[in-house]
């Protein structure tokens, strides 16, 4: 019988969506991902946060469950294009225990890209 705890399933599916990196995009959904641009799996990423949280609203538990994989999955597509591994996602997620999630947040440089610029009124 498989182990099917939630760490053991993520690195299964990291080493098929690894494994996917060369295959035909037109056969492989994983292989096409990682083809494209990689602001289209931030779009898919997105998508299924959206999704996600429509769930999240009404009632059905498997629902959430769901989408909660579908978000995953393109999660770890993003961190194999990026060269990251679920290690370096547990590593990250390792340093933050004990911490206040206030005092964490605070603590982040801010992050690069588009400044916005004060609503001028």
């Amino acid at each position: 019988m498989a182990d099917d705890t939630l760490g053991v399933v993520i690195e299964r599916l990291f080493a098929v969506i690894e494994s996917r990196r060369d295959s035909d995009p037109r056969r492989s959904y994983t292989a096409e991902l990682l083809a494209e641009p990689e602001a289209r799996i931030a779009q898919k990423i997105g998508e299924e946060a959206v999704e996600t949280v429509i769930a999240a609203l009404g009632p059905e538990h498997e629902a959430v469950a769901r989408e909660s994989a579908d978000l995953l999955y393109h999660l770890m597509v993003l961190w194999a294009r990026r060269g990251l591994t679920p290690a370096d996602i547990g590593v990250e997620l390792a340093s933050r225990e004990g911490v206040s999630g206030h005092d964490e947040k605070a603590g982040r440089s801010r992050p690069s890209g588009p400044s916005r610029k004060p609503e001028v009124k």
